[in-house]
């Protein structure tokens, strides 16, 4: 069981691309390969997929304990991980989960994408310094990204040979290679119908731009779990989730665990106006209800199923699709399902984000879980019991989080998993 970290300086370095390609030459030549994303993030792990044919799992460092991290990382093929942000870029105050604690947890080296479009003999000043800026973070590799020409290939690889690290490819720049984003993030993967021929190109340019063969060689051993952990449990033993281009936001790691401990799971699509199977509990996820909610509110079957659920918990887009109504970015109100006394708006935008410490305060949830928020949305109305306590990375308290209403709850905040 071995591994290897894609990670960069910063965000925006073309880590999400590099990856993808990678996962995809990997595949064309027969090699098995998984993936795994660092940090909290929905949409590049459905990209992971596309490109692997593997699921795609999670390592929050900030939200799991070294021994989960460990635990999640284990499988018979090798593990390709991608970074989040810049590889030693965490939460505040001392960045605590960034990519660099996950290299810590796993023992696994680091490849550095550097994105050399505005700079050339500079770049070792860069990579030297990420080399060395922690004695067990190893760095043993680079990519140099959007190269603009050979001279500029050259000039960076003779300012890079002092530096002692191999440099294991080049890639040009190349529009093709450029990926559309929203407001959290890339465009998710199943929204795009050129999926395939945009792996399949980015594949084929990795594979030519990048040594694979050094690349596979620098993958090394996982670091073993030998604690046994609890994950979080199921909240319920029937367990129906929304799951559809509105509702995509759930984290693969949690629904296999609670799967692993016997609970029946599953899926309709809101969107296609499906209702949920008979269930003991109804999940709404996070995504993008504000870009559907038009459609939504017509759909008549699932509005009538939910109104008439067992118990509904969501998350994030789902939260905000239990309310009252929703106003888009147009400003037009749409008419939710009206299960709590909730009002939200992206007529005003304001960003939302950061690790959250949650105490329930009643509802599903029995024990402290650690989640994030992100999210652009206003609330206009919240009236009710709120559902968790909550403070942020700095232990900073903040306003109480979500609703409760009887048999349904829900919060902004995406539950990672359980609070050590």
């Amino acid at each position: 069981m071995k591994g290897l970290i894609i990670t960069a300086p910063n965000s925006g370095g073309g880590k999400t691309t590099i990856t993808l390609g990678l996962l995809r030459a990997l595949r064309n030549r027969g090699i098995a390969i998984r993936s795994a994303k660092s940090g909290p993030d929905y949409i590049d792990p459905r990209f992971h997929e596309a490109a692997s044919g593997e699921t795609c799992v999670n390592l929050d460092a900030w939200s799991m304990s070294v021994a989960r991290l460990q635990e999640l990382a284990a499988g018979d093929a090798p593990l390709l991980i991608e970074g989040a942000m810049g590889l030693f870029d965490g939460a505040p105050p001392m960045g605590k989960g960034a990519t660099a604690d996950v290299a810590r947890a796993l023992k696994l080296p680091c490849v550095l994408i550097c994105d050399v479009s505005k700079q050339s003999q500079s770049v070792a000043a860069v990579v030297e310094g990420f080399s060395r800026h922690a004695a067990d973070v190893n760095v043993v590799g680079v990519i140099l990204n959007k190269v603009g020409s050979p001279r500029h290939e050259a000039m960076l690889r003779g300012a890079l040979e002092p530096v002692g690290l191999p440099i294991l490819g080049a890639v040009y720049r190349d529009a093709k290679l450029e990926t559309p984003s929203r407001h959290l993030g890339l465009v998710q993967a199943n929204e795009r119908n050129d999926l395939e021929e945009f792996i399949d190109y980015s594949g084929n340019i990795i594979d030519k731009s990048i040594d694979i063969d050094q690349l596979i060689s620098l993958f090394e051993h996982i670091q073993q779990n030998t604690v046994k952990t609890t994950a979080l449990l199921p909240p319920a033993q029937k367990i129906a989730i929304a799951s559809d281009d509105a509702f995509a936001f759930a984290y693969p790691h949690l629904l296999e665990s609670w799967h692993k401990a016997g609970a029946n799971l599953s899926f309709f699509s809101p969107l296609a106006d499906e209702a949920p199977e008979q269930a003991d509990l109804v999940i709404l996820p996070g995504g993008y209800p504000e870009l559907h909610a038009g459609k939504l509110a017509t759909n008549s079957n699932f509005m009538n199923a939910l109104r008439e659920a067992s118990s509904v918990y969501g998350e994030c887009g789902g939260y905000m699709t239990m309310g009252e109504g929703l106003i888009d970015a147009a400003g037009n109100r749409h008419e939710m399902l009206g299960l709590l006394k909730l009002e939200t708006s992206f007529a005003k935008r304001k960003l939302h984000l950061g690790y959250r410490n949650l105490k329930p305060q009643g509802g599903l949830w029995d024990m402290p879980l650690n989640g994030h928020e992100f999210h652009y949305a206003t609330t206009l109305k919240s009236e009710g019991q709120p559902l968790f306590h909550a403070t942020d990375a700095e232990d900073t308290e903040l306003p109480d989080m979500g609703l409760i209403n009887g048999k349904y709850s829900g919060s902004f905040a995406h539950v990672i998993d359980r609070a050590d």
